[in-house]
């Protein structure tokens, strides 16, 4: 199966356009207030009417309540939602009538992943993060990748996200075969600004694993 890729945090048109050029199958939008990617539903919405087909938008919140998010999705035309916090298990459930639904976790250590199967049926894929005190995601920071491994032996769509970057992204697809990598501040200038040369390094080394 291809690998897909997806682009977290985006805020800008023209970074939209940059991601799907360089070859992305998804775009993130994150819909978390306080974070420096944060972005309203409407200006999600106004990147999102503009996107040709085939490229999957995505919002993230962190514990929301379903009925904003359900919102969000509606307002921002999103198809996909990643829950990023400690939301239980109906919470996706509750969702998947209206979108497909990622369920993202912060890995601290092999205790992490017994937490995986209770999400089976919630999520259509797990997402695994470095775990950062204080942060939900977007740091930058990386986790054991064996741990990663461990994870897609569980038989599930497994995403892979934390710390990747043009120069280690290859290692980690080879490493981990993961379904898709998840990748926010290793092609940035700055929180919420991509830049173009990393998008196209990136995409084209995992491309070509």
């Amino acid at each position: 199966m291809a690998l897909r890729i997806k682009i977290c945090g985006i805020t800008r048109e023209e970074d939209a356009w940059a991601a799907i050029d360089a070859g992305a199958d998804a775009l993130g939008f994150v819909f978390v207030p306080g974070t420096p990617r944060f972005i309203e539903p409407g200006q999600a919405a106004t990147i999102t009417r503009h996107l040709p087909p085939f490229v999957s938008c995505v919002g993230l919140f962190v514990n929301a309540d379903p009925a904003l998010i359900r919102a969000t999705l509606t307002e921002a035309r999103l198809d996909t939602v990643q829950l990023h916090g400690d939301e239980a298990p109906d919470v996706g459930l509750s969702l998947r009538g209206q979108a497909r639904v990622i369920q993202a976790f912060r890995v601290q250590g092999p205790e992490t992943l017994q937490r995986l199967p209770a999400y089976r049926e919630s999520a259509h894929a797990w997402l695994l993060d470095a775990y950062v005190p204080g942060a939900a995601g977007g740091t930058g920071a990386r986790f054991d990748w064996n741990l990663a491994v461990q994870a897609r032996e569980l038989g599930h769509p497994l995403i892979l996200a934390g710390g990747l970057k043009p120069e280690n992204i290859a290692e980690a697809i080879r490493q981990v075969r993961p379904f898709a990598v998840d990748v926010s501040s290793g092609v940035e200038t700055s929180p919420g600004q991509k830049d173009s040369e990393k998008l196209q390094r990136l995409i084209a080394a995992a491309r070509c694993t």
